[in-house]
This record gives structure tokens, C-alpha cells and sequence, in this order.
């Protein structure tokens, strides 16, 4: 295999997992802000990249397909995430560390107004995604149960992608834009938030998780997602919920332990990352 068969692969495979490289990468960042971290504050550093984590949302977990934790081994043929899935996670006899479960397709779209593109994220989502990922609106409304049943062909996009579109983002609820060629009416604007784990959300859009599975994004079987957003009823339940989300995935995907075909990760995951480079570099620097 020549090097640029080995460069197209891995584009490919990082292409097919944006959310998993969301993951890997991450991990990399955490390491890099807490060297940068360190040498510009000191003890700050740990509370600063903390919050950062925490910023995604609380006690939460994130479920992919495919084995391995944080980016490791990936098994093959893993079978594909499904609302049955999240519904059986979201059974509180079944799981009742779990409070509530979000599935997520997600992809990229280019996205349309006034003469004006950007190609973007459009992320296809349920009501409780938007509180578990700590989203809030500077104007408008969130994606509704209604606008699932009905398939509603409604938006909520983030600041970024109003001023990319519109040249503003106050006042644009109630104007229409395309996606992929079809038309969407926008019902409300994010409040400015940041970069997230996949990317920056003030740049995204969002729609109804019915509209997008049957217009937008498509996938081998109907039924599948792309990801799923685990809230627990506690931190000190996390790791009560990590076995019990592995459980039923087991049994439903009919795997043993250790061959797992999915990922479960936590964001305690990710603390303890920063926490150990952190603690590694404050007695590096002070020795």
C-alpha cells in the first residue's frame, strides 16, 4: 500500500466516524490546553479545563458504535446503534441510573440564504437533546414534540451560521433557509456557546430527528443513529450507568464481555485525563 492509498484510508475512516474522531481528538486537546494551561496559570489550569468538560452538559455519556474506548481497537462489523436502543436504555427498570436519552444523526449539508452557502453540520435531534447539552436560546423556540410527530420542516441554527447566512443573527427567527436543496423555516437561534466535542455548535444547525432520518440523512436501515446522549441521575451513578448502558447493549447486540461492539464514554472519562496530565506537569514544573 502506497502512501497515498494509506492517506485516503484513513481520511475515509475518519470521515465515517466524525463523532468517535470527536472522541480521539478530544483526548488530544485536553492534553495540549493542559500544557498551555499550565505554563499560563498554574494551579488554575485543572478548574479551567473542568469547565470546559463540564460546559458539554451533566453526567453524561456518549454511546457510538463500535468497540473500544476513547478511540481504541475498533471491532469489525459492529452493529449499528438503533432508537430501539435508546428506548431500552431509557427504560428506567432496565437502566434506572438513566434519567434520559437523546439519539442523534448527524451529518454535513450545505445550507443556503440570500444568495449566501456555508457548507455546515446539521445534526438531526429529539426535544431533550438541547437540555442535555446545555443549549439555550437567544431568541425563538426548540425543536417540539409536535415538530417530531409532524416532521416539521423547522431549524434552530446557531449564531455563527445566522451571520455566515444573513450577515446577523438577531431577528432572523421566521426566515427560511435550504439545506441540501430544501427548505426550512428557522424557529430559533442558540445562544453563542463555543467549540463543543464535535465541533463548534454556534455553527450548526439542528432539526427535527423524523425530519432528517426521512428526508436528510440516511443510513443502512432505518431505525439506526449515529449517536447516543446518556444523561444519568447523578455523577456518583455514572459508573452504575456505564454497566448498566453495556448490559442492555450486550444483550440487544448479543456480544460478550470484552467483545464489545459499541463504545460507552463518560465524561468523568475525560477529567481523569486532564486531571493525571495536569498532576503529572504541576510536579514536573515545580521540581
Amino acid at each position: 500500500m502506497n502512501l497515498s492509498q494509506s492517506i485516503l484510508e484513513a481520511l475515509e475512516s475518519l470521515s465515517s466516524n466524525k463523532m468517535r474522531s470527536g472522541l480521539t481528538v478530544l483526548g488530544i486537546v485536553i492534553g495540549v490546553a493542559a500544557v498551555i494551561a499550565m505554563l499560563a496559570v498554574g494551579t488554575g489550569a485543572q478548574d479551567s479545563i473542568t469547565g470546559s468538560i463540564s460546559g458539554i452538559g451533566t453526567n453524561l455519556l456518549f454511546v457510538f458504535s463500535g468497540g473500544g474506548r476513547m478511540g481504541g481497537e475498533t471491532v469489525r462489523n459492529p452493529k449499528p446503534l438503533t432508537l430501539q436502543d435508546a428506548a431500552a436504555i431509557a427504560d428506567p427498570f432496565l437502566a434506572p441510573s438513566v434519567e434520559r436519552v437523546a439519539p442523534v444523526l448527524q451529518s454535513s449539508f450545505v445550507i443556503s440564504a440570500g444568495g449566501n452557502q456555508t457548507s455546515t453540520t446539521v445534526s438531526g435531534v429529539t426535544p431533550d437533546y438541547f437540555p442535555l447539552s446545555n443549549l439555550t436560546l437567544s431568541e425563538g423556540e426548540m425543536i417540539s414534540e409536535e415538530n417530531l410527530l409532524g416532521r416539521a420542516s423547522v431549524a434552530v441554527i446557531g449564531p455563527d451560521l445566522a451571520d455566515a447566512l444573513f450577515g446577523f443573527h438577531a431577528g432572523v427567527v421566521g426566515e427560511s433557509i435550504t439545506i441540501d436543496g430544501q427548505p426550512f423555516r428557522i424557529i430559533g437561534v442558540l445562544v453563542a456557546k463555543g467549540g463543543g466535542m464535535f465541533g463548534s455548535q454556534d455553527n450548526a444547525a439542528y432539526i427535527p430527528f423524523d425530519t432528517a432520518q426521512s428526508r436528510l440523512i440516511s443510513r443502512r436501515t432505518r431505525d439506526q443513529v449515529d449517536m447516543l446522549l446518556v444523561q444519568v441521575v447523578s455523577a456518583e451513578a455514572v459508573p452504575q450507568a456505564v454497566d448498566e448502558v453495556s448490559s442492555i447493549l450486550r444483550s440487544r447486540h448479543r456480544t460478550e464481555v470484552g467483545a464489545d461492539d459499541f463504545t460507552v464514554s463518560s465524561q468523568q472519562d475525560f477529567l481523569t485525563i486532564a486531571s493525571t496530565i495536569t498532576g503529572v506537569l504541576t510536579i514536573f514544573l515545580g521540581g
